[in-house]
């Protein structure tokens, strides 16, 4: 393939820890009703629960949150109080960064490569958590823009747009399957699937595999080398 020129990533769970952002948040609230949580329980009911209740009309992504927790909630027999299922949507902002995140985005941006993120998220609620990024990004893409959420196209046909319609000229790199590797590889658009877990691919074939942001990093100049030797 030719050196892209925009390379776009999915913000929670991408670039930001939101695995921990959220089992923290779980946990913190279950201690403050005297129910102690489990994280892997917490994580495994989150994300069976969040993609149903975007599936549905669209709405803000802080009522999502608020759904979620509440839905989570009965499932853990967590007592909350409707006062309360607000606190991921407090707590969102706080959620850091993987270790690798900021040094491979300067690394890219030192490239010559355009940043983007494409995220189901609010934008006031993203542009708490962009306070943590140490580089600018070219193109943001959020739910509220677009009026849906992935794994609808319309992030993903904003992206192009951004790369002048030219597949060849973007990457887009995730880690969800669901939200980004499928509807991205339907559209044409060259997708680095970032395995950060580490478990077993889906039925759709991403173009790269990595484990983390520095072998997305490796990958990229691996297709730039290739580019100039041919």
């Amino acid at each position: 393939m030719t050196r892209p020129e925009l390379i776009t990533f999915d913000c929670y769970g991408t670039l930001i820890d939101w695995d921990t952002g959220i089992a923290q948040a779980f946990a913190a609230e279950g201690a403050r009703a005297g129910t102690p949580l489990v994280r892997d329980q917490v994580l495994s009911a989150y994300h069976e629960v969040e993609p149903e209740v975007e599936a549905g009309e669209y709405r803000p992504y802080r009522e999502v949150l608020r759904v979620t927790a509440r839905h989570v909630a009965v499932r853990l027999g967590l007592p909350l109080a409707p006062e309360r299922e607000g606190f991921l949507v407090e707590s969102l902002p706080s959620w850091m960064p993987f270790p690798d995140t900021n040094p491979a985005l300067e690394k890219l941006r030192g490239g010559g490569y355009r940043l983007g993120i494409l995220s189901n998220v609010d934008d006031d609620l993203l542009a708490g958590t962009l306070h943590h990024f140490t580089v600018k990004f070219d193109v943001i893409v959020t739910a509220q823009r677009v009026r849906s959420y992935k794994p609808g196209a319309a992030h993903f046909e904003r992206a192009l747009a951004a790369a002048g319609g030219v597949a060849e000229r973007l990457v887009h790199a995730a880690r969800s399957y669901f939200h980004d590797v499928r509807p991205a590889r339907r559209l044409g658009i060259p997708t680095v699937w970032v395995n950060r877990a580490g478990v077993p691919g889906g039925d759709v074939q991403p173009t790269a595999e990595v484990r983390d942001l520095n072998g997305l990093v490796r990958w990229l100049e691996g297709v730039s080398a290739a580019r100039d030797r041919g």
